[in-house]
């Protein structure tokens, strides 16, 4: 049964996580329904279709800011527990600093179970949805992609012109085994392209051993040059829009990319993302305590605020860091996601017993 005190805590908390959270589901939508206006503003549906993108689309964003929104949190539900002086009341029946950031960082580790779960999930659907709805209004290519067991499809558009493009697979900077089907701005057949590879060059590709099919004749040529907006980059791109895939489908993926041959690192790196997330929560707020407790109490509140905002940007800069590592050096994916977190955990272990009797 949990005790009276530990109940307040947990609700003390939870009551400072949902309104943290609420103050940024309103900031998330208000700056990206600037953004979602903004595109588009040529849209028939101008009013109604900016609000449902955003409203689509913010929960995913909003996974991905939790763990800032968690240190925010701490930091309110510590401010609130010491300007109420429960915190010495909480001291004079024994009970230590440590105690309380237990209680915090069981109920943080829960939420993360939650999040990873059921709200992820949830989110990735949303945002499967976003990007379904705004193909049909973008220019910009990273939506037009996708892996499936059939291999690469690609939806390229150029010079009024759009061309469906089908690989068996990608190796290193060659596609395998391809057709272009080229459709004219009224999307009847203009053009058919078969061929055995192609060198993906910047925006030109050179195609090798090619048949072009155009009204009825066919033309064989060794070596074809063909005009598309991706290069290799871009290509590589759409095996790492992840976020709209919920947790079953990423399986999936990995599945298909192990059939196609493809690299899996990039989804493993993702997954070991999601997995560590409840930990990568409690760290946070372990963050939190240290940075509410170890400084004096009589600094005000923007400061510890401030401070806050500064350890999450850090945080932030610090896990681009190793990302960039990953993506540039041959090192295990697992590093970019523990790593951060083993740093945050040695700062965290060797303060924690410090402000523990403090």
């Amino acid at each position: 049964m949990i005790s009276i005190y530990k109940r307040h805590l947990y609700l003390k908390y939870f009551h400072s996580f949902l309104k943290v959270s609420f103050i940024f589901f309103i900031m998330i939508i208000i700056m990206n329904l600037f953004e979602e206006i903004k595109f588009l503003k040529d849209a028939d549906n101008f009013i109604l279709l900016p609000f449902s993108l955003t409203l689509l689309n913010t929960p995913s964003i909003f996974f991905e800011i939790l763990p800032f929104v968690i240190l925010i949190s701490a930091i309110f539900f510590f401010i609130d527990l010491i300007d109420s002086n429960e915190l010495v009341v909480y001291k004079t029946y024994g009970i230590t600093n440590f105690k309380i950031i237990k209680i915090i960082v069981s109920l943080t580790f829960l939420i993360g179970i939650f999040m990873i779960t059921i709200f992820y999930n949830v989110s990735a659907n949303f945002k499967f949805l976003y990007f379904e709805i705004k193909n049909e209004y973008t220019k910009d290519d990273k939506y037009l992609a996708v892996v499936t067991e059939n291999g690469l499809w690609i939806k390229d558009k150029l010079n009024k012109k759009t061309s469906y493009i089908n690989a068996e697979k990608l190796v290193d900077d060659t596609l395998l085994n391809i057709s272009i089907s080229k459709f004219d701005e009224n999307f009847n057949l203009d053009q058919l392209i078969i061929s055995e590879k192609a060198l993906v060059k910047e925006k030109k590709w050179i195609l090798k051993n090619v048949i072009v099919s155009n009204n009825n004749n066919s033309i064989k040529y060794d070596q074809f040059e063909f005009e598309s907006n991706f290069d290799l980059k871009k290509i590589l791109s759409i095996f790492e829009n992840l976020s709209s895939l919920n947790i079953f489908k990423i399986k999936d993926l990995k599945n298909d990319y192990e059939l196609l041959g493809y690299n899996t690192k990039v989804i493993d790196g993702y997954t070991h993302k999601l997995y560590s997330y409840p930990v990568y929560l409690a760290l946070m707020v372990c963050l939190a305590s240290i940075l509410m407790l170890k400084i004096k109490y009589n600094k005000s509140k923007l400061f510890h605020i401030t401070v806050g905002i500064l350890i999450s940007v850090i945080i932030y800069y610090m896990n681009h860091f190793f990302k960039i590592i990953i993506e540039t050096k041959d090192v295990p994916h697992i590093i970019s996601i523990w790593g951060p977190q083993l740093m945050i955990l040695i700062i965290v272990t060797m303060n924690l017993v410090k402000i523990n009797e403090k």
